[in-house]
């Protein structure tokens, strides 16, 4: 009985030692600057390693496995599903397009400029901006080729890792579900807005399995690079605020 009261005692020490410890770094004025830097380093140890899998072929039976899933003939030319719901995933698709991404935020930032912020507005475009080209020079640079295995669905320009509407939708609609959320008061509706971003996300990568126009792991790396610049110029967009300069 007295072992487990001294157990209890030095359990509880040691949580009230972690929770000071946590409030310390918490309230450290770089501790976002450091969570940036951390979500960088992660994404991009993620998408190294996803492309040197991709090189070795490790994905290989994977992608191609759930490609064909998507098909319902044995030549991949045709998706599952009736004729309505591949001209819907068309519409989907298009919602992670350089056009709409770019109409999305530059409308948001005008509005950012209407309401007197004018930095805001430069930080939100600088920061889709320069996720969109770090993501075409990783095309550029890696030159993985489009998936041969069934017919796509849809015209491509570019090469295929990493899917740029995967990581473009990602990263736009999860920093302006960002920027919604510091609007509003209630909690839920700042999770509600969040969530109704990734789920976007979520879908636009999946649409372009569906057109067959990426593999997966592409649309994996996509998923990675968006979501961690976003929550790299999240963390410090906090710092700016805090200086005032946003």
């Amino acid at each position: 009985m007295k072992g487990r009261t001294v157990d209890s005692l030095t359990t509880h020490r040691l949580f009230r030692l972690a929770e000071s410890y946590a409030r310390k770094l918490r309230d450290w004025p770089l501790f976002p600057v450091a969570l940036a830097a951390l979500a960088i380093a992660l994404g991009g140890m993620a998408v190294a390693e996803i492309a040197e899998e991709v090189f070795e072929g490790e994905f290989r039976v994977w992608d191609e496995r759930i490609l064909l899933a998507l098909r319902s003939g044995t030549d991949g030319s045709d998706p599952i599903g009736p004729g309505w719901l591949e001209e819907s995933v068309r519409d989907v698709t298009a919602l992670g397009s350089t056009v709409v991404i770019g109409w999305t935020v530059l409308s948001a930032a005008i509005a950012l400029l209407l309401v007197g912020n004018p930095r805001g507005a430069a930080y939100l475009v600088l920061t889709i901006s320069t996720g969109t080209v770090l993501t075409f020079l990783l095309k550029h640079g890696i030159d993985r080729p489009r998936p041969d295995l069934v017919a796509a669905q849809a015209e491509v320009f570019t090469r295929s890792f990493p899917s740029g509407h995967a990581a473009t939708s990602a990263l736009a609609y999860l920093t302006l579900g960002a920027l919604a959320a510091t609007l509003l008061q209630r909690r839920r509706l700042k999770v509600y807005v969040l969530l109704l971003a990734a789920f976007a996300a979520l879908c636009i990568g999946a649409s372009r399995l569906y057109l067959g126009v990426h593999w997966p792991s592409d649309v994996l790396a996509g998923w990675v690079i968006g979501v961690s610049w976003a929550a790299a110029s999240a963390c410090l967009a906090v710092v700016l605020k805090q200086r005032q300069y946003l």
